[in-house]
């Protein structure tokens, strides 16, 4: 059941309705609807795993209780790495089980030597990565005293498996998301408009971009070795668009929905591409993921190393992002994904300016400010053909084809390249862009543009938006970041 479904459109609607009109207002039925919703909803998409989530949530609970009243400092630490033990371990035999399995076969068939090992029969529940991260951060903070132990036991199964988050995030800290289920939510008007102002503008980026989007770089990806750079670069530019507008897009409709239910959540993306190095990328690109490995991760790393100087920060950050790829999934390419763009940082820290502010473009950037918005894309939309590949030496062999591969095809003979759905597919990436960069002031631009011309050009606006996602859809396409 996708956001982007018609299922989910149904379920939601009756949701909505029973949640604001069916509890009374009262807090706890609100909460008690809410974590059964969120347990029908996980239900549908894997009701197996629904016993994993349920259990992970139990331990948490009980652990956040046991560790808030333990005075003992060493019971305390033992029950705080249990906590963080058992999230890591879940993730690693779920996620990696196989993937070491297959690499240390891989490694022996390097030397010619062939063992009999199998992988294992391993389903990846939903979501786990996703509340995995909430329920480590939520005992961290327990044991450092930023939140209370949460003693409804309602509210914390709630919090973890809040369902417009708990395929692709937002990755909310209980700190923030547990207190507004503990005061009384009452229906707000503007909060729901923006709310579905973010869900449309969620749902043209996810239907009619992404989606498009992921139409040609499928083909192209596949079929790399048999074209020419221009049409690489055109598949490296195309993906880098599609996994922007696919993920940030969950998250506006994530955001989006939460607000119809009085709740707000983290933001995830604050328009990553008008930056101008890749500190500030990474500020702006999955906040949420970002700003939790900061915390718990490269801040505690970089005390750890601060007798190295700067080389001890470049560590930290290179272990930090190594960290950022490998949560991704069980792959080398997301290994090399993380390890580059900690090295990335290298330059910036040595010069001294990871954390250095850079004043925000007014108007229209100026030579300097565009030049190095454009070097930071195209740093990243080439690093992200190593995410996106099957392998490391699928990532290398494209790279290398970008380079080397300068002989002419003819894209009418390309059976999946239509040239006029291209243009289009162009022409809509340029005017979102343009939007994007008009409202990029706001959290989400439907909430600046046009806001101070009439009511009719609003909705007439909004009523074209609509049309192309009608026009647009096709064959549900499951978000990239949900098989994380």
């Amino acid at each position: 059941m996708e956001l982007n479904s018609l299922g989910f459109l149904f379920f939601f609607v009756a949701f909505f309705i029973l949640y604001w009109f069916g509890t009374g207002g009262r807090i706890k039925l609100q909460n008690i609807l809410l974590l059964a919703g969120s347990y029908l909803f996980y239900a549908v998409w894997d009701w197996k795993c629904l016993f994993l989530l349920i259990a992970s949530s139990a331990i948490n609970y009980f652990l956040g209780i046991e560790i808030g009243k333990t005075e003992n400092e060493k019971k305390r630490q033992v029950l705080v790495w249990f906590g963080v033990l058992y999230g890591i371990l879940s993730l690693v035999y779920f996620k990696y089980t196989n993937f070491f399995i297959t690499s240390f076969i891989d490694a022996f068939a390097f030397f010619e030597i062939s063992l009999n090992i199998h992988t294992l029969k391993i389903i990846l529940p939903l979501g786990i990565s996703f509340y995995t991260f909430r329920t480590i951060s939520y005992i961290l903070d327990v044991d450092k005293g930023k939140i209370e132990p949460v003693t409804n036991w309602i509210n914390f199964f709630a919090y973890v498996a809040f369902f417009p988050c708990i395929i692709a995030g937002p990755i909310d800290k209980a700190r923030t998301f547990v207190p507004q289920l503990e005061k009384k939510r009452e229906f707000d008007y503007s909060m729901s408009v923006n709310g579905l102002k973010q869900i449309l503008w969620g749902l043209f980026k996810k239907v009619v971009v992404a989606d498009n989007c992921a139409e040609i770089t499928n083909h192209l990806f596949a079929d790399y070795a048999n074209l020419p750079s221009y049409l690489l670069l055109l598949g490296a530019f195309l993906y880098t668009v599609q996994l922007y507008t696919d993920f940030s897009g969950y998250s506006d409709m994530a955001i989006g929905i939460a607000k119809l239910l009085g709740i707000n959540v983290t933001i995830n993306f604050n328009y990553p591409f008008f930056v101008q190095n890749v500190a500030h990328y990474w500020r702006n690109w999955h906040m949420s993921l970002t700003s939790w490995l900061t915390e718990y991760v490269f801040t505690p790393l970089s005390i750890k190393f601060r007798d190295y100087d700067k080389w001890g920060i470049i560590l930290a950050s290179i272990i930090n992002f190594v960290i950022v790829g490998a949560w991704h999934g069980a792959n080398w390419t997301f290994v090399l994904f993380g390890f580059l763009h900690g090295c990335y940082f290298i330059p910036l820290i040595l010069r001294g300016r990871m954390n250095k502010k850079i004043p925000k473009i007014e108007k229209l950037p100026n030579g300097k400010e565009l030049r190095n918005m454009v070097a930071t894309f195209l740093l990243i939309m080439f690093t992200n053909v190593v995410f996106r590949a099957d392998s490391v030496s699928h990532a290398f062999s494209y790279l290398a084809g970008i380079l080397t591969q300068h002989f002419v095809v003819n894209v009418a003979d390309i059976e999946y390249l239509s040239l006029i759905k291209l243009s289009i597919l162009l022409v809509i990436i340029l005017v979102f862009f343009m939007l994007e960069w008009k409202g990029r002031a706001k959290e989400c631009p439907l909430y600046v543009i046009l806001q101070n011309r009439s009511r009719y050009l609003r909705w007439a606006f909004y009523y074209v938006l609509i049309v192309m996602i009608f026009l647009y859809v096709g064959e549900e396409q499951e978000f990239i970041y949900a098989q994380f």
